[in-house]
């Protein structure tokens, strides 16, 4: 288990937990720089409750104790401290040592790990209790900088097969969050943004959020400053043995919720994607060349 999955446990169990436990819950997801870095007995002063209160949190939790709670932050702080470079000089030594063909291996495994979390319960649950949000919406604004503007583009993208009610929002041309000038609470905006967060996703969230829109936010901890600030946050693992973080997960859980938005529009979603793909028949958008016609190309060469 890592911080994020951890934080996903606190966060479906925070509400049932009672008393005490509730809080430390809540101190722990909203203070994670401080679970890495304090005592326990300090943490437990900060919060308002016992120091035994930290150790039942953690066994009601499925650990063993709170030094792992401390130790999941702290492998994520230090992930977080070391950056790009400080992981790339990770990799170098992993990659001589194991070689690359069993490194490559060990990136396809955690990504197959990471995608296979979000067919386990809470992660299914968070999907389709989204994806119905989303269905329901008049307008759907879509944002993502950085690695997280193609997740961003590629849900905007499958969702105008449906229909006209997505707008992916463009800071490249300096528009920025202008669409959201008609926007109203019947809206939803959805927002993707992993750690290191994207100052502009976050400030733009904040503003969605302050407009009364609801927020669907995909990122990687419910600590994060847009899970914070949504009504559902659809969490994925990013850890990777490569310097850079992994976006496949993200890619999958879009993917996953233009599907359920399709099968909830029903009729009217089989309706535009029917026409949807006339309009590229006609427009003669994608090759279709039957494979005797590519064999007899290749031969003819």
């Amino acid at each position: 288990m890592d911080r994020a999955a951890f934080a996903d446990r606190i966060t479906r169990s925070v509400d049932a937990l009672p008393g005490q436990l509730g809080t430390a819950a809540r101190y722990v997801l909203e203070n994670p720089g401080d679970v890495a870095l304090l005592s326990m007995r300090e943490q437990a002063r900060r919060a308002g409750v016992q120091p035994w209160t930290m150790t039942r949190l953690a066994k009601r939790l499925g650990l063993e104790g709170y030094d792992e709670v401390r130790q999941l932050h702290g492998e994520a702080l230090k992930e977080q401290a070391l950056g790009f470079s400080g992981k790339a000089g990770i990799q170098v030594a992993r990659q001589r040592q194991a070689g690359g063909r069993a490194f490559a291996g060990e990136i396809a495994s955690a990504t197959a790990a990471q995608i296979a979390a979000l067919g386990e319960t809470g992660a299914l649950e968070a999907l389709t209790e989204a994806a119905g949000t989303l269905a329901r919406a008049r307008r759907i604004y879509c944002l993502g900088l950085r690695s997280s503007r193609p997740v961003a583009l590629h849900l905007a993208y499958m969702f105008s097969f449906l229909g006209e009610k997505a707008t992916a929002l463009d800071f490249g041309d300096g528009t920025g969050l202008d669409a959201l000038r008609f926007a109203t609470p019947e809206d939803v905006f959805f927002v993707t943004t992993v750690a290191p967060y994207t100052r502009a996703s976050v400030e733009a969230a904040r503003h969605a959020h302050d407009k009364g829109l609801t927020i669907v936010a995909l990122t990687d901890s419910a600590a994060s400053p847009v899970a914070v600030l949504a009504r559902h946050a659809i969490l994925v693992s990013t850890e990777s043995p490569s310097f850079f973080h992994s976006m496949t997960p993200a890619f999958t859980a879009v993917e996953i919720l233009a599907a359920l938005v399709a099968g909830e529009g029903g009729e009217e979603a089989l309706d535009a994607i029917a026409r949807t793909e006339r309009q590229l028949a006609e427009l003669k958008v994608h090759v279709f060349e039957p494979a005797a016609a590519r064999v007899r190309h290749r031969n003819s060469r």
